[in-house]
C-alpha cells in the first residue's frame, strides 16, 4: 500500500485527485498508475484503469489471475467493473468512498455473484493516510474556488 500511496502523492503534486494503484503478482509490481484524468483529458484515466492496463501489458495477457491490486481509494463502478473483467483475485483498499465506492460502500460489484467473477475485498490499509491526502486535496480545491473536480 505504501507504493500506491507514493503514487497518490504524485497525483496530488500534479493537481490530480490523489489516488494511486499498483498490481502485484508473486510479490512483484507488474503495473502501477495514478489518476491522470486532468492531464490526459480522459475521464477513464483512473489509477486502477492505468494500473490494470500496465499489468496486462507486462504479462502479455488480458486476465490478471493470481494478482492483487492495492489502491488508496475504494474503486468506483467503472474501475470495479475493470477489476471483475480482468479477473483479478483481490483488491486491497486504503480509504472507503461513501459517494461512489463499488467494493462494499455504496455498491458491491466486486463480490456480486451475478457477475462471472468475484474479487476478494480487503480494506482499511493505511486508511488514515489515504483519507488525509484526499481531504487535504479537496479542502485546497475548495479554497481555490475550483470546487470538486470530476472523478
Amino acid at each position: 500500500m505504501q507504493q500506491a500511496f507514493f503514487l497518490a502523492e504524485q497525483a496530488y503534486e500534479e493537481k490530480e485527485v490523489p489516488v494511486g494503484a499498483i498490481v502485484v503478482k508473486n510479490d512483484r509490481i507488474i503495473g502501477k498508475g495514478y489518476n491522470q484524468t486532468e492531464r490526459l483529458n480522459d475521464a477513464t484515466a483512473h489509477a486502477e484503469m492505468l494500473a490494470i492496463s500496465a499489468a496486462c501489458s507486462t504479462l502479455g495477457q488480458k486476465y490478471l489471475q493470481d494478482c492483487t491490486i492495492y489502491v488508496t481509494l475504494e474503486p468506483c463502478p467503472m474501475c470495479t467493473g475493470a477489476l471483475v473483467w480482468s479477473k483479478i483475485d483481490q483488491v486491497v483498499i486504503g480509504a472507503l468512498d461513501a459517494k461512489a465506492g463499488s467494493c462494499g460502500s455504496v455498491y458491491n460489484l466486486a463480490e456480486s455473484n451475478k457477475l462471472n467473477h468475484q474479487v476478494d475485498v480487503m480494506h482499511g490499509f493505511m486508511e488514515e493516510d489515504c483519507e488525509w491526502i484526499l481531504k487535504k486535496f479537496f479542502q485546497e480545491r475548495r479554497s481555490e474556488g475550483n470546487g470538486r473536480p470530476n472523478l
